[in-house]
């Protein structure tokens, strides 16, 4: 059987312990919620990826609008296509392609500039590395900027040419990137297919 003084002594013993506690857990509270952290945050950085690019030109002084030259047996005819890989371009392989027409060995020679190179195993076209820098770069296709016409030229031979048959020489000029990842280069025929319009 309990005790009632017993009792009453534990109840009044256990209720100053619960209120020391309340009041511990109520400062705990206020000093845990006013507690101040050091902390510390930079500025962002925004990386900010913009665009590349190869932009070339190619122009010809010479020969007027129509770019027409008269033939005379073994006279030179100054023709000066040039080349150009505009500033801001990317590190690049230029391309000039030189398409003869069918006779056009049996009237006229020429020679490619220094610095072309043949493409291997393609017949008539020639590269060369162009390294970027911040301003244009102008490079000539024709050695000496001439063509010449032979000197066994002979006028029954020039009479017998119609406007449709008049040798021609078409030069077209391509670039494609250079590197195909930050150490390795493409290589040169690759390059070439790459730098072609896909065809239709």
């Amino acid at each position: 059987m309990s005790n009632p003084k017993f009792s009453k002594r534990r109840s009044s013993a256990v209720k100053p312990l619960v209120l020391v506690l309340s009041v511990i857990l109520v400062i705990s509270c206020v000093v845990g919620g006013t507690l101040a952290w050091l902390t510390a945050q930079t500025d962002a950085v925004v990386n900010t990826f913009t665009t590349s690019g190869i932009d070339i030109t190619l122009a010809e002084k010479e020969g007027g609008e129509n770019h027409e030259f008269k033939m005379i047996p073994g006279h030179t005819i100054a023709k000066d296509p040039k080349v150009t890989v505009e500033a801001g371009s990317e590190d690049c392989f230029l391309f000039v392609k030189l398409e003869e027409s069918s006779n056009f060995k049996s009237f006229m020679t020429y020679k490619v500039a220094d610095g072309w190179t043949q493409v291997p195993n393609v017949d008539g076209v020639y590269y060369r590395e162009v390294t970027a820098i911040n301003a244009d770069q102008g490079f000539d296709v024709l050695k000496d900027n001439q063509v010449s016409v032979s000197d066994t030229v002979t006028k029954e031979a020039m009479s017998k040419l119609t406007s449709n048959t008049y040798p021609t020489l078409t030069v077209t000029a391509y670039a494609t990137q250079l590197w195909k990842s930050n150490t390795e280069k493409f290589d040169v025929n690759e390059a070439w297919i790459a730098a072609q319009p896909a065809n239709p």
